[in-house]
């Protein structure tokens, strides 16, 4: 399953953000994530989102000039320009189709070798992009994601890339951009029944996911080994205040509020156990942790494995720390049933219960227990998907 809750629906080892990895490298980094995560020896993959993104790209070239790029280059949010082959291509007077098949590297990922398909077809002038779900792609039943209830699950953050690629093809072959994008993915109802899609209320198939295009590959030893250089390093650079994030959303966060150089950032990803122990051993002056609001939900309640597949976000907790922060016992009843963690954050802050401060502090809290008695100050940031931040502790 996806280590990332906020997103719309899960898979497993789907994008936490990366900085360097074969293929995909940035130069040598001599600290911070990016050689936190040269330091597994791990191959990266790529996103669904990716790969909708090539597909979508390679199927509106063809639309507009009468042949498929093969391969088909495209570009990342970090800048990063992959070329994929394709696996499938069908091109007639009223659509282009495209298939690229994901590799996902040296992931456990469910959607390993699935062929992702993007139809195109045009659309009125001033229509702009619609997506629509395919065979295999899911559709929002529930609130509390960022995609409205009948949406296709393609995330935000793939939606983005699909649509610049399309005005990129438009400009520069004469079309309008003006299209219809329909992702599906071969057998993704049947690989959606071994992911929390159904549980969330994503019905039909997978979601096309992914923040940075990238997969980062899930290993827990090289994981909990490169989070260990990465104090290490930190440390031999002289850093007093270095910072656990949970994906490239949470670094972005921390680097702007603190102007945090690289080689303070640690990519814990899931395993804030790692570096709440290691950091009790090898202290420093202050950590700040920073990740999605339901994530840390998960260690304000006692968790330090903050995986999908080991730890699930408990609506029971929230709803508790929901009625000390003043929340009416109806409101306490609706976070307890909400369908996500988002669902329940956006509840109280609906009411004016500050649900994000509360988890906050209850996980920096935490946090103090691990490291019993450390010389370390803490303080905790909670962040919505788009990086906004929802709640913060003081430092203790």
């Amino acid at each position: 399953m996806n280590s990332e809750e906020q997103g719309a629906g899960a898979h497993a080892g789907a994008d936490a953000g990366v900085g360097v990895g074969v293929g995909v490298g940035v130069g040598e980094a001599k600290g911070g994530r990016g050689a936190q995560l040269k330091h597994t020896g791990l191959r990266p993959g790529w996103t669904t989102g990716a790969c909708a993104t090539a597909a979508t790209t390679a199927a509106y070239t063809a639309l507009l000039t009468g042949e498929f790029p093969d391969p088909v280059t495209i570009t990342l949010p970090r800048g990063q320009t992959p070329s994929f082959a394709l696996a499938a291509e069908e091109l007639t007077d009223s659509y282009a189709m495209a298939g690229i098949v994901k590799d996902a590297g040296d992931d456990p990922d469910v959607t390993h070798g699935a062929l992702v398909r993007a139809t195109v077809r045009r659309l009125p002038a001033g229509a702009g992009v619609v997506f629509r779900a395919g065979p295999g792609v899911g559709t929002v039943t529930r609130p509390g994601l960022p995609l409205a209830v009948g949406e296709p699950a393609v995330n935000p953050v793939p939606r983005r890339m699909m649509s610049e690629h399309v005005a990129e093809v438009a400009a520069r072959h004469g079309g309008t951009g003006d299209v219809e994008i329909t992702v599906s993915v071969d057998h993704g109802e049947e690989i959606a029944r071994s992911t929390w899609n159904p549980r969330l209320g994503i019905l039909g198939g997978l979601s096309i996911l992914g923040t940075t295009g990238i997969v980062v590959p899930y290993s827990c030893s090289a994981w909990i080994d490169s989070i260990r250089r990465g104090v290490d390093v930190a440390r031999a650079a002289g850093r007093t205040h270095v910072a656990g994030c949970t994906g490239s959303t949470s670094e972005k966060t921390v680097v702007a509020e603190y102007r945090l150089p690289e080689d303070a950032l640690l990519d814990m990803g899931d395993f804030a156990g790692a570096v709440l122990k290691y950091i009790r051993r090898h202290p420093v002056d202050r950590l700040t942790v920073c990740g999605g609001f339901a994530k840390l939900s998960k260690l304000a309640a006692g968790h330090l494995d903050l995986h999908s597949a080991r730890s699930q976000v408990d609506k029971g907790f929230l709803a508790e720390l929901a009625r000390r922060g003043g929340a009416g016992e109806s409101l306490v009843a609706e976070v307890a049933g909400a369908n996500t963690g988002l669902a329940a954050l956006q509840l109280c802050m609906a009411a004016g219960v500050p649900l994000g401060e509360l988890v906050a502090t209850a996980a920096r809290d935490e946090a103090l227990a691990v490291l019993r008695g450390a010389p370390v100050a803490v303080d905790v940031i909670c962040i919505d998907r788009a990086g906004t931040v929802v709640g913060r502790s003081t430092v203790a």
